[in-house]
């Protein structure tokens, strides 16, 4: 399973400058003006995972694979778009199947880049984003409704989810997010909820972009925007997309060096990936051969036959067992070799939780 995060915020906030960084690549383009970006940029990025260096030094594979995280970058929205204003709401189903959006906003004031509302204001922007996506979802939603209605009259079941549907209905009217909704786990809706993908029933991780000059500390806009996060149990990043894309295609040492300068540690990547994963309950666990070392990303508190389908569906289908290696227990002692004669290499069933790091080798049979 990839991750895969969907881009959103207005225009000229930077949303095009983090894709660029993001993606180690100038393939989006960043301009001065709005709605620049007209066709919503894709792109597969590897997740930083420092473990798999470390694992290729003791077997020496062929090749080292990481997991990966798509990005999906569409056009900026305005006031309106659900309404047809602007070119951002024709996108709005390019971000539907992703996992998770980021919400860029704009923290920082310059001059010289033009804001659609006329100045910088954190909070109104994100309002106006998270309104627009409620009004496209409300769309969406009443189209169900429709359909559910039709169904309901010889139908005892529609007839349940109906109700349901226009308890939501009602919500969504009243400018709030489907996450929100007090029945939101109800059996009526669960069909509905994994069939229409709501865009506000995904996770948000807003981006706070700043200026090079509040890079390391935040600024009052950034703690604006970290208490709606709070309010609303999402997570909030700081990143300075400009200095991300300054260091676009520089060598690990000097992306490093480029960093400390600035008091950061981490770039906005490594940041972004983290916060996704965080939200998202992502662990990864790893394998390694003499072909491939690789990181398989898979959701916390998976058991072992569940977390192999992931590698191929034959490996759930004809689980049998799994030899587990704590990652840090690997790494100590050299190997799977070292680890087994030390009787550290575990021999686990269907009912075990896979944990993030573990080196985990399975035996199936179909």
């Amino acid at each position: 399973m990839g991750l895969s995060i969907g881009i959103v915020g207005l225009p000229n906030v930077g949303k095009s400058t983090l894709f660029n960084a993001l993606t180690r690549a100038q393939n989006a383009q960043s301009e001065n003006y709005p709605f620049c970006t007209i066709e919503p940029n894709l792109a597969t990025v590897p997740v930083p995972d420092g473990r798999l260096l470390k694992l290729a030094g003791i077997v020496h594979p062929e090749q080292i694979i990481n997991a990966t995280v798509e990005f999906v970058d569409i056009a900026g929205l305005v006031r309106g778009a659900s309404k047809g204003e602007g070119l951002g709401n024709k996108f709005l189903a390019n971000i539907r199947e992703a996992d998770a959006i980021l919400h860029v906003v704009r923290c920082f004031e310059d001059s010289d880049v033009v804001h659609v509302e006329g100045k910088v204001d954190p909070l109104r922007d994100v309002n106006i984003i998270e309104g627009e996506l409620v009004l496209a979802d409300l769309e969406s939603l009443e189209k169900r409704v429709e359909r559910v209605a039709k169904i309901a009259r010889s139908d005892k079941d529609a007839r349940k989810e109906l109700e349901a549907l226009e308890a939501l209905r009602k919500h969504v009217e009243d400018g709030n997010p489907v996450r929100s909704f007090p029945d939101h786990d109800s059996p009526d809706l669960k069909e509905t909820l994994h069939d229409m993908r709501f865009l506000t029933d995904k996770t948000t991780i807003f981006v706070a972009n700043v200026g090079e000059e509040s890079v390391a500390e935040d600024n009052d806009y950034v703690r604006e925007v970290r208490g709606y996060a709070a309010r609303h149990d999402e997570e909030c990043v700081r990143i300075c997309a400009k200095i991300e894309e300054d260091m676009a295609g520089l060598p690990d040492d000097e992306r490093n060096e480029f960093l400390a300068s600035y008091g950061v540690e981490q770039s906005g990547l490594d940041v972004i990936i983290a916060a996704g994963y965080k939200a998202l309950g992502l662990i990864s666990f790893l394998t390694a051969g003499p072909k491939e070392v690789r990181a398989w990303p898979i959701r916390r508190g998976w058991k072992a036959p569940k977390a192999a389908g992931v590698i191929h569906t034959d490996f759930e289908r004809g689980f049998i067992r799994a030899q587990v290696i704590p990652y840090d227990d690997y790494i100590k002692h050299g190997g799977e070799q070292p680890c087994k004669a030390l009787g550290l290499a575990r021999m686990e069933g269907k009912d075990y939780v896979i944990a993030d790091g573990d080196v985990v080798e399975y035996l199936f049979n179909v």
